[in-house]
């Protein structure tokens, strides 16, 4: 079996910024990370909470991977030069 050159599966990229929304099972419930892809289509999210594996029509598209590291924070959280600010 040869290997696939392709870089992008099922509009995914590995690196992507994505939010996964599992409707059913032991992993229900909404998840944001980077995905690394597979030809599959059974993608795998790394995610703060662990890593799980999810179907590509459960993923929705928040950044594509530009070879530059991010960092994201959840939303309200309120930073002045790295460090928290209490409203």
């Amino acid at each position: 079996m040869r290997r696939s050159r392709v870089k992008r599966h099922f509009g995914f990229a590995t690196g992507d910024l994505v939010r996964a929304v599992v409707p059913l099972g032991k992993w229900a419930g909404v998840w944001t990370g980077r995905v690394s892809v597979r030809a599959t289509g059974r993608h795998s999210l790394t995610a703060t909470e662990g890593r799980i594996d999810v179907s590509h029509r459960n993923l929705r598209l928040l950044q594509r991977a530009d070879g530059y590291g991010y960092a994201f924070r959840p939303e309200g959280a309120r930073q002045h030069l790295g460090k928290p600010v209490e409203p």
